[in-house]
């Protein structure tokens, strides 16, 4: 097994009324340069609240919590309880203001931590491609 690697976080995830932000730290500042150009954007950040050994040790779980879902292995799920609490989610980007972007929702919780923001590129391979999940999604 490889050796652990530390991840430090951008910025954080703030909800205020029914509106979402994420207010990057003015250190990666900089990063941001041409992020108003994209209408989506792709956020990573670690699921904070479930980082705990017990968590981290579920490698199988019922899908959304629900047990009339079949028993599943978390890579196959969006379950908070993994080796690796990382979260991803797609994002309208609504606006820009200095270090702070505005998004139309996140799944995640205020608070949350946010370790990278990526721009969202859209690719034609999924309209040659059928796309296939399980009865539960």
């Amino acid at each position: 097994m490889a050796p652990p690697f530390l991840i430090h976080p951008i910025g954080t995830v703030r909800r205020q009324g029914d509106r979402t932000f994420i207010d990057i730290d003015p250190a990666f500042g900089d990063g941001l340069l041409g992020i108003d150009g994209f209408s989506h954007i792709v956020v990573c950040y670690w699921l904070d609240r479930s980082d705990t050994p017990e968590a981290r040790g579920v490698l199988r779980t019922h899908p959304r919590a629900n047990p009339s879902n079949p028993l599943t292995g978390v890579f196959a799920t969006h379950s908070p309880r993994r080796p690796n609490p990382v979260a991803i989610s797609l994002c309208r980007l609504m606006s820009v203001q200095g270090t702070t972007l505005e998004v139309d929702r996140i799944d995640a919780m205020d608070d949350s931590p946010v370790i990278d923001i990526k721009c969202f590129i859209p690719s034609t391979r999924f309209e040659k491609e059928t796309v296939r999940v399980p009865d539960w999604v």
